[in-house]
């Protein structure tokens, strides 16, 4: 019997890097069919401070944003709403942001991506992030760690 949290699968869009002045290496897409829910969480770990970085969507400047197409390499479109506040500045360094998007509600296309995550010029450091997508309420859960987007499951 699977726990809710078990019911997901989650898919590495943007891993684990450290970036200054452009775009952020390995942005992947996610192919939502079959699912109900998606939460895109990025990760940020440490900021320029003193240089004044920033991570945004294509410019530091812009907040980051979903945005979806009908085919994995096809021309994506913003998603309405689906969009932070702002850029994450240079002073939000270890936090987690999230956009979640609700695949019920309203026809989505089958793709899904984060806009072009973009780290502004640094003086040396840069910042650091990485972006996953967790996606729950399947039409049929998945029933192995590789399905649930995962090198190893332990379900002690």
């Amino acid at each position: 019997m699977l726990v809710e949290a078990q019911n997901t699968k989650k898919v590495l869009l943007v891993p684990p890097q450290l970036k200054d002045d452009g775009d952020f290496a390995g942005n992947a897409y996610v192919d939502i069919r079959g699912w109900g829910y998606a939460e895109f969480l990025l990760a940020v770990g440490t900021t320029d401070v003193a240089a004044g970085d920033a991570i945004g969507s294509t410019a530091e400047g812009t907040a980051p944003v979903i945005e979806e197409c009908d085919t994995y390499d096809g021309a994506y479109t913003e998603i309405s709403g689906a969009v932070l506040a702002n850029a994450i500045q240079h002073n939000e360094d270890d936090k987690l942001f999230q956009i979640d998007v609700n695949l019920m509600d309203k026809t989505h296309k089958r793709y899904m991506r984060i806009k072009a995550p973009h780290s502004a010029a640094g003086a040396v450091n840069g910042s650091n992030l990485c972006a996953i997508c967790i996606l729950s309420k399947p039409e049929k859960g998945p029933e192995s760690a590789t399905e649930r987007g995962l090198a190893e499951h332990i379900i002690a």
